[in-house]
């Protein structure tokens, strides 16, 4: 098991920069990679499914990123302690027949002491959106730098 920086005891910053980190993982869309962050035995609750595992979690998004197409995520904390950091995030997607969703929603992330996350409890939305009301925009992939973040665009 490799370790992820940054470590809890997070602080404002190491938590700003582990919510960017997971960010830029799930928009790359590789469910290996991504997997690689969780715990081996890590427990999810996403929505109502219910995840254990990194198999699993690679199952998950692979369904996932079939299913969500175009995805572009954001990820904001909105509070930390020791080990835990509660995330807000927005993603835009559309489905096969072109309907454009934006979802919103919360994450509590609890981390070991290596970096790696071992819970991850989500709660999502999903909004119909009309193409022109997308505010995502950036090519796939990582979110620019300069690209404004959910408070910026008043999500």
């Amino acid at each position: 098991m490799s370790a992820r920086p940054p470590f809890p005891p997070f602080t404002a910053e190491t938590a700003a920069q582990k919510a960017r980190l997971a960010e830029d993982a799930w928009n790359g869309r590789d469910p290996a990679k991504v997997a690689l962050a969780y715990t081996p035995d890590s427990v999810w609750r996403n929505r109502a499914e219910f995840v254990r595992g990194r198999d699993e979690i690679v199952a998950f998004l692979t369904r996932k990123w079939a299913r969500e197409l175009d995805y572009r995520l954001i990820k904001e904390v909105w509070a930390f302690t020791d080990d835990r950091i509660a995330a807000r995030f927005a993603y835009e997607w559309r489905d096969d027949s072109g309907q454009w969703f934006r979802s919103y929603g919360n994450e509590n992330w609890e981390f070991d002491a290596a970096g790696l996350m071992r819970r991850r409890l989500a709660s999502i939305n999903d909004l119909p959106i009309a193409e022109a009301d997308r505010k995502y925009h950036w090519p796939l992939g990582r979110r620019p730098d300069d690209h404004p973040g959910l408070s910026d665009l008043g999500l």
